[in-house]
């Protein structure tokens, strides 16, 4: 099996563990703009000495942007992009649309990786990374075996895969519950994880979100076609990433054991691990917690792992030749890393007892231990009768090391950025409305667009004019959702509401009116303008979102926003189905009580438990349009809600301003 090894860097010591241990790449973060803010990182003087050292070894870095970047910062995006590529990384891991174009049209030379954080989960999908510059994508942790295969049959973009690690609740990108709960965002990289704090779906479950760490290492025969197996970790110590890069490579070798595995446990684990997602075996088998067996086995194996990436490990092949000729300096020729040098020594002078040998010379030259060479081929070129000092081919030997490991500066072509000014919108916003069933629309109503489930009628989409809303989880059902497309345009239906990039560039391929919904995590200027009508993301500010200089742009200004896309039903995997009835919720550890909504699609969502409501703010709503998310309501409730806003008035249920206000850290 051939893939390469990715381990996580959030420290120092973490990347010297897994490049000593036998990492092909590392993916590491600066200190701003990446999903693991609370690591350690790299500063820019810091990040230039992880790339030397790891080009020196032969080791790859890929520096993470994914996260979702605000107008104001995309200046110093821009800038630490800039200084990562003179420092030599050598590719770009990013989730913000805007970033990534930005990045490509700035810098010609940098390479692009789509982050999991973009969702990317369709053949589609990767239709449009590729369209957009990317070279490799994550997928999601939540693909089958057969999903994974109809997206590599599809395109021959890289693809990227999570074999070791944490595993979290909802699919990467989707997930809001610590913005919305903590103002610490995980797509702003500073998820406080309240997924494992208790919540109760009303059986004997207490940790309903809490999914046991996932590990796929038994399971590469199985991955064909990856090309990077990738390993969850940067908040972890260095232990853990020496211990998963060699647990990883053993298994490619074909070595993998139980004992590697009980290791692995033994490191970091929740009650085991899980391949339940990849293998299409999902359940309650699949969740588990931190247990205090779990942290005390730990405390056995790390001081025993930390001796594995003690001393360098010999990873990269020299070859060495050595020309001795009577009367003419020597010379050694060393080729490593695609470099070749050579330096010169003394005239080797006439032996008067033992003359040198071929072979002993040879075995000389081989003795590179304390670096990370080794000799591969080693030949010799020697004239009878003479004698070199081994202090002088000492010499020579090191100082050829020291000529390969010099790494030049890289040379960054680059054009200048020029920020898109925001402009002021005076206009009062329009009304678009999106409605979980056909049944909620009243029969009077002031949206100027609506949208309803894929799966609703023809009857349905014909008396009320409405456009279809695909789902945000596409797993496996993109050829399902575009015959239903198919039907759709059939029957006049033109307008289709995305919230996920795949149905996004499907919809638009097939000659519909696009328009970006929420999930795209539309977060700045340059984002909005890559979308048509965009949603905004509801992590902005009310302030952020109005700057935002695009044309028809909105906001949900009403609606019990989404904080989770899961393919694993935290409720019928503690009550089941029948129990749930499709009512179902979930409480936390404060008793607030989260909708948790079915979907015809491979997907469930954990909906806020009030609403977001901004109806009697009107005035400072400077989008061109506000938008009403429709879940849970009765048809009375919709109608209640339209008669607020026509009045401009405070509701009489409890409710949130959301982070208009407060924002995200």
């Amino acid at each position: 099996m051939k893939f390469e090894i990715l381990a996580p860097a959030g420290s120092p010591e973490s990347l010297v563990a897994g490049v000593r241990s036998g990492a092909d790449a590392v993916y590491l973060g600066g200190k701003l703009f990446n999903a693991r803010r609370n690591a350690g990182n790299f500063d820019d003087e810091e990040l230039k000495k992880a790339v030397e050292y790891c080009h020196q070894r032969g080791v790859k870095v890929y520096l993470t942007l994914n996260i979702l970047i605000s107008d104001e910062e995309l200046s110093l995006a821009y800038q630490q992009v800039k200084a990562a590529l003179e420092a030599g990384v050598d590719a770009f891991i990013v989730q913000d649309i805007g970033t990534a174009k930005i990045i490509r049209e700035h810098f010609p030379s940098a390479r692009l990786h789509g982050s999991t954080q973009m969702s990317i989960m369709s053949p589609s999908g990767v239709k449009y990374a590729e369209e957009s510059g990317f070279s490799r994508v994550v997928l999601p942790r939540e693909m089958t075996l057969d999903e994974i295969k109809e997206i590599k049959e599809s395109s021959n973009i890289e693809l990227e895969l999570f074999v070791h690690g944490a595993l979290c609740m909802s699919v990467s990108g989707q997930c809001y519950l610590s913005s919305m709960i903590g103002s610490r965002s995980g797509n702003r990289g500073l998820c406080a994880q309240p997924c494992r704090l208790p919540f109760t779906a009303g059986g004997e479950k207490t940790h309903a979100l809490s999914l046991k760490d996932l590990s796929l290492i038994k399971d590469l025969p199985l991955l064909e076609g990856i090309t990077s197996l990738k390993i969850e970790g940067r908040m972890k110590r260095p232990e853990y990433v020496s211990a998963a890069v060699t647990a990883v490579k053993k298994a490619i070798n074909g070595c993998y054991t139980s004992a590697d595995e009980f290791t692995l446990r033994s490191v970091f684990s929740r009650s085991g691990f899980t391949d339940g997602y990849l293998l299409d075996k999902r359940g309650s088998q699949m969740f588990g917690t931190r247990q205090k067996e779990d942290v005390v086995s730990a405390q056995n194996v790390l001081k025993e792992i930390s001796h594995n990436y003690d001393n360098e490990n010999p990873l990269v092949p020299m070859d060495i030749a050595f020309e001795c000729r009577e009367n003419q300096p020597c010379t050694l020729t060393a080729t490593a890393l695609g470099k070749t040098v050579t330096v010169t020594g003394d005239v080797p002078e006439k032996a008067i007892n033992k003359p040198m040998t071929a072979d002993s010379l040879a075995q000389r030259l081989s003795k590179l231990g304390g670096t990370q060479f080794f000799a591969d081929n080693v030949s010799v070129s020697l004239d009878e009768g003479l004698i070199v000092p081994v202090s002088k081919i000492n010499e020579l030997r090191r100082r050829a090391v020291e000529m390969l490991n010099v790494t030049e500066n890289a040379e960054v072509v680059s054009k200048p950025l020029s920020i898109i000014l925001p402009e002021e919108k005076s206009s009062t916003p329009y009304a678009t409305a999106v409605f979980s069933s056909p049944e909620q629309i009243p029969d009077r109503h002031p949206f100027k667009r609506i949208f309803i489930p894929l799966n609703s009628s023809a009857e349905d989409f014909v008396d009320n004019r409405a456009g279809a809303v695909l789902p945000r989880g596409m797993f496996g059902c993109e050829k399902e959702i575009a015959k239903k497309l198919e039907k759709l345009k059939k029957i006049g239906v033109r307008k289709i509401l995305c919230p996920n990039i795949g149905g996004y560039q499907l919809a638009k391929d097939m000659g519909f009116e696009v328009y970006g919904d929420f999930g795209l995590n539309i977060f700045n200027s340059e984002s909005a303008n890559l979308i048509s009508s965009p949603i905004l993301s509801f992590e902005l500010t009310l302030e952020q979102a109005n700057r935002i200089n695009a044309d028809d742009t909105g906001i949900i200004a009403y609606g019990k926003v989404p904080l989770m896309l899961t393919r694993n039903c935290p409720v019928k995997n503690d009550i089941g189905c029948y129990e749930c009835n499709k009512n179902g919720r979930l409480t936390d550890r404060k008793g607030y009580e989260f909708p948790v909504v079915c979907s015809d699609y491979p997907c469930v969502e954990l909906l806020n438990c009030v609403p977001v409501y901004m109806l009697d703010r009107l005035d400072e709503i400077k989008t061109d349009f506000i938008h009403f998310y429709f879940s849970t309501e009765s048809r009375r409730d919709v109608e209640k809600v339209i008669e607020f806003y026509e009045k401009g008035s405070k509701p009489d249920f409890k409710y949130t301003r959301g982070l208009y206000e407060r924002g995200t850290v």
